[in-house]
């Protein structure tokens, strides 16, 4: 299964292919259009590879804060958090490579309260920085027990795009697909107080199955 955010890109890439191997092999010599359309081929593939979308079965239990992207847990930190919790919380940070599944699923359950599109920067993923100067989307959802949960796609040095099916006032459901970014990227996820983290730094997670923490 393929994300449907990669169906444009899948396809340009398909027909670059087409067009590479119909113009060496009638315009040059076999041995270099050999090289040259298997040099395209594996390009194909490394697009093809990237928009994958595997299914994927959600723990189940309404309080439970469900990892949104696949990655790495590179920070988690204490911080104060002023747009939409508006209070002290941890900031856990997850970087996805090149390599990772880059759709985004829901962390939990609730309604989405806040969203706001910010332009801005591309430095590195993994630089702290990257969480307030990159270009992001910003989510703010109120989960059924009355707390509130705000979590982050931010765009990293290679990524250009980051893509939403979501709008302030869906109800969203943990596990479900609402997004992706593209080609190397972060998610940050600010957790309250009354959460206990079941991750810690090093941590590899899976989006819409691995579990983040838990509501007390």
């Amino acid at each position: 299964m393929f994300a449907r955010e990669g169906y444009p890109t899948m396809t340009l890439a398909t027909i670059v292919l087409i067009g590479v191997v119909y113009l060496t092999f009638n315009f040059l010599p076999e041995w270099l259009a050999y090289i040259l359309s298997a040099s395209v081929a594996v390009l194909w593939g490394i697009v093809i590879y990237f928009f994958r979308d595997p299914e994927r079965e959600t723990p189940q239990g309404e309080n439970l804060i469900i990892s949104p992207a696949d990655g790495k847990v590179v920070l988690i930190k204490e911080i104060e958090e002023d747009v939409y919790l508006k209070t002290k919380a941890t900031q856990i940070s997850i970087f996805l490579s090149p390599l990772n599944v880059h759709v985004n699923r829901n962390p939990i359950s609730g309604k989405l309260e806040y969203l706001k599109y910010h332009p801005g920067k591309y430095l590195m993923a993994w630089d702290e920085n990257a969480s307030i100067e990159n270009e992001r989307a910003d989510f703010g959802v109120l989960h059924g027990s009355g707390t509130k949960l705000f979590f982050k796609q931010i765009t990293g040095f290679l990524a250009r795009r980051i893509v939403y099916h979501i709008k302030e006032g869906d109800d969203l459901v943990a596990g479900d697909r609402f997004g992706m970014m593209k080609f190397g990227s972060r998610m940050d996820v600010i957790i309250p107080g009354n959460v206990d983290i079941q991750v810690k730094e090093g941590d590899r997670t899976w989006a819409g199955q691995s579990i983040l923490g838990q509501i007390n």
